[in-house]
């Protein structure tokens, strides 16, 4: 056997092993920077995040001293037939072009079986109670829950149930269409 033939393709394999590594340390000097540039990014987004969750408790505890603010000067008869609303299957099929169960959480973009149950489990049972429910009062429901369901955001799971609990079919099928995966 001819030694050259044997010794050619090791030293063209080190060679190239040896450049392979010296390219590779090269290029890994840039990724540092591009690593620094997307963990901004990263504390960026959750610091909005936060502040958009603050923003969004703010309103909701506006929303709820206004709304005490005209039930007390609402008088007792009227206001306990204005809460009495009428669910009407035939309008949501129609709108929402599917049968819907009365206080069947699913329909709100972003809540599935799973989800509905550990809600029902904490006591919102119906679409009164999930729209009167605080965004961190469900994502407390959902932190329990564990990890697969703590990723779910319900900023906007109340208002659609509002919409649900009202009868307003298609201001919520409006929404909905408008949100990207349960979200503004």
């Amino acid at each position: 056997m001819n030694l050259p033939c044997i010794l050619i393709p090791i030293i063209v394999g080190i060679i190239c092993g040896i450049l392979g590594y010296l390219l590779g340390k090269l290029n890994s000097k840039g990724d540092d920077s591009l690593l620094a540039s997307l963990q901004a990014d990263l504390d960026a987004c959750k610091a909005n995040t936060k502040n958009l969750n603050t923003k969004i408790s703010s309103l909701e505890a506006d929303l709820a001293a206004a709304h005490a603010k005209v039930s007390s000067s609402v008088p007792k008869s009227f206001a306990a037939t204005a809460a009495t609303v009428v669910f009407d299957s035939d309008l949501a099929t129609n709108v929402l072009g599917k049968k819907i169960k009365q206080d069947d959480l699913k329909i709100v973009e972003g809540i599935g079986p799973k989800i509905e149950a550990l809600f029902n489990e904490a006591g919102i049972k119906t679409w009164y109670d999930l729209s009167q429910s605080s965004t961190e009062k469900l994502q407390s429901i959902l932190d329990a829950g564990g990890e697969n369901y703590a990723i779910h955001n319900p900023s906007t799971w109340a208002k659609q149930a509002l919409f649900a609990y009202e009868g307003k079919w298609k201001e919520l099928k409006e929404w909905q269409e408008s949100m990207l995966g349960g979200k503004e």
